[in-house]
């Protein structure tokens, strides 16, 4: 079952479970994706990456909210931000712990042939593709400036 589909089928069973943040989160991932389907351009069809960096964007977009909220005193608001969170964390695939992830970036840069901070780029292109999705951005470029020697 495509992404669509599931988002489709959960705010059904969110509906009739009457969960308001899941629903919540559940409407912003559809919307999001109907957006995405009829942008300028699009061909109505939803590919899988895609897919997956509407997911990301939406993840830390509320991650980012709940910590603003929580440096005003909000916690009802981050709460609610955290909720959808966690709603939307069921969406994407199982994240990297940081082991992992410096595993996965030993293998591309010996796979690469890398042997300094020039082939970063090279490198980080790789690894982007590799783990996409699976772990944050930031955190495979500190992972591959300390392996290859900034």
């Amino acid at each position: 079952m495509d992404l669509r589909s599931r988002i489709d089928a959960d705010i059904k069973a969110a509906m009739l479970a009457r969960e308001k943040d899941k629903l919540n989160a559940l409407r912003a991932i559809k919307s999001a994706i109907l957006l995405e389907l009829t942008k300028e351009g699009g061909d109505g069809k939803l590919e899988e990456a895609v897919g997956l960096k509407i997911l990301q964007k939406l993840h830390k977009q509320r991650m980012e909210s709940a910590t603003i909220y929580h440096a005003q005193q909000r916690t009802d608001l981050a709460q609610e931000e955290e909720a959808q969170a966690f709603v939307i964390e069921h969406y994407l695939p199982k994240r990297l712990s940081e082991e992992e992830v410096e595993h996965a970036v030993r293998a591309i840069i010996a796979s690469a042939g890398a042997s300094g901070m020039k082939d970063m780029g090279r490198v980080m292109g790789e690894a982007n593709k590799q783990l996409a999705g699976k772990a944050d951005g930031s955190a495979v470029a500190a992972v591959v400036k300390r392996l290859l020697g900034a």
